[in-house]
């Protein structure tokens, strides 16, 4: 049985869809490569990676307390 052909939704090349093939269905195995980061550059990831559950719990708490019982003036 055939591979079914499917069109790339980023370059519009047509591709075989074969098990095990990385990437997105809807991706050529070229497009569904992962593009490549600077490994020195810092995300958003990293930064909350930084800082602990519970600071950023309480931050969050007092966020919520700041709008639910703010007065309007």
């Amino acid at each position: 049985m055939p591979f079914p052909i499917k069109t790339c939704v980023v370059c519009g090349e047509e591709f075989e869809l074969r098990p095990g093939k990385p990437g997105f269905a809807n991706r050529c195995p070229s497009c569904s490569e992962p593009e490549e980061t600077d490994p020195h550059a810092v995300s958003a990831e990293d930064s909350l990676d930084r800082r602990s559950a519970s600071e950023i719990n309480a931050e969050r708490r007092k966020a919520m307390r700041d709008l639910l019982y703010r007065k309007d003036n």
